[in-house]
């Protein structure tokens, strides 16, 4: 079978259905065709922690653009669906027990409000204090911006009782916090299909060029399809798709897991933004315990000194006891590989973790309730920003390395792919997602110095 379309897009997660969105409503194109071998939606876009913040490091401010685009957008679509897909702006609080760390998270915090994430707001005592506002739990418009750095010890526990009381500051990003990405998801397909965007289940096996051109593309049922745009938004397997046309992305993928948990307790109230610990740490063992880790040499290095950055959130309404549960304490590349490997311990290791920063999960450690492991897999470039754009093939383009952060960005993302296909006008923070970046000499010696961290 043959068919021809104007736009087929290769993935069905929430950055080529957002991309299939912006193409038929805000470009008028109507024959636009997704193709996945999954259902929409169904892969990464469904297993998201589905936070968002628009506090980003990194130079030149071009992720912190994108990301106040993509959340202008994501408030707009709230505001039209009645917040169908619970939008919230309960913040992220980075958190630490080490003084030594609290200048830098001042400079740091600084550099970041500088480049347009908001205005910051230290709170350390004294009158000339800025008042501090705590997040309204379900609101998500006419909200504070920018960032709260609270080091006044009491406004802390005031706020946050729930937190150590070895922490000496927090950091309180406030255009941040999570939505239903399922929903959101479905808001945008539903949309797009009404606009005439048509879904197939399906496998692309291959993609035609001609003439250093997009010619067509074929299925694994033999279906050929000619277009004149083909979007590679594969998520993790966009590196094997742009392999069908001779070009070797340099992205990797890590797996990432993630733990729902039944917090019976209520160490964690409902109303708590993201926690993130900030502080490298080592596990909570006791003695026997320790001497078994000592005497098995595969997980001896649990004794170690653990990374900073794990973190939980509430999940669900008031009426849920679940909080999610989250650390990438060995983060390493792998090829994606579906069902998704997990690991028995991990559970353990990131409750573990967060005792250190929620003394009240101890009651947990040895009678914890059974947990719910999913996760997936964050296809990155090495300095952590996405790929947009178009590839040297004519007709040929890439939405992907969208890395941990679809769910948020791919609101901004599929609407610059999509003015970039329509040949419409571009945005200032373009350039800094094309691929051409890195034939820029000046680029490649940034990120070699370049901490392309700030995943989280």
């Amino acid at each position: 079978m043959d068919l021809t379309v104007d736009v087929l897009i290769c993935g069905a997660g929430i950055a080529g259905v957002s991309t299939a969105y912006h193409l038929a409503q805000k470009h008028g194109v109507r024959d636009i065709l997704l193709v996945d071998q999954n259902s929409p939606l169904s892969l990464t876009s469904d297993h998201s922690t589905e936070c968002y913040r628009n506090w980003w490091p990194g130079p030149g401010g071009s992720m912190v653009a994108l990301m106040n685009r993509s959340l202008d957008i994501i408030e707009r679509l709230a505001i039209e669906s009645n917040n169908v897909f619970n939008l919230n702006r309960r913040g992220y609080l980075y958190s630490t027990a080490d003084p030594s760390k609290v200048a830098d998270l001042i400079n740091e915090s600084h550099t970041i409000s500088q480049i347009g994430a908001g205005p910051l707001r230290i709170h350390k005592g004294g009158s000339i204090d800025h008042f501090y506002q705590p997040a309204q739990p379900h609101a998500y418009w006419d909200q504070p911006t920018g960032a709260d750095l609270i080091t006044e010890t009491d406004l802390i526990h005031k706020h946050f009782p729930y937190l150590t009381e070895d922490v000496v500051a927090v950091l309180h990003v406030r255009r941040a916090g999570w939505l239903s990405a399922q929903q959101l998801g479905m808001y945008l397909l539903e949309s797009a299909k009404s606009h005439g965007v048509k879904f197939l289940q399906n496998r692309v096996t291959d993609i035609d060029t001609k003439h250093g051109c997009i010619a067509s593309v074929r299925l694994e049922d033999g279906t050929r399809i000619r277009t004149k745009a083909f979007i590679n938004a594969a998520g993790p397997n966009i590196r094997e798709v742009a392999q069908m046309v001779g070009i070797d992305l340099p992205v990797y993928s890590e797996l990432h897991l993630k733990v729902a948990f039944k917090d019976h307790l209520n160490v964690l109230d409902r109303d708590a933004p993201m926690l993130i610990w900030n502080d490298a740490q080592y596990l909570p063992w006791n003695s026997d315990e320790r001497e078994l880790l000592i005497e098995d040499v595969d997980f001896q290095w649990m004794l170690g000194e653990m990374p900073p950055g794990v973190h939980t959130r509430p999940e669900g309404g008031a009426d849920s006891q679940i909080i999610l549960m989250l650390w990438e304490y060995c983060s390493e590349s792998v090829e994606p590989a579906f069902p998704i490997p997990i690991d028995s311990q991990y559970p353990e290791i990131v409750l573990r973790g967060l005792v250190k920063m929620l003394p009240g999960l101890q009651s947990y450690i040895g009678k914890a309730p059974k947990p719910v492991i999913d996760g997936g897999y964050y296809t990155k470039t090495r300095e952590n920003r996405p790929l947009i754009g178009k590839l040297p093939i004519e007709g040929v383009y890439v939405l992907g390395a969208l890395s941990g952060f679809g769910i948020m960005a791919s609101p901004a993302a599929g609407e610059l792919l999509a003015a970039q296909v329509t040949g419409s006008p571009l945005p200032p923070y373009a350039p800094s997602f094309s691929i051409d970046r890195y034939d820029d000499p000046q680029y490649q010696r940034l990120i070699e110095s370049w901490d392309a961290g700030g995943q989280l």
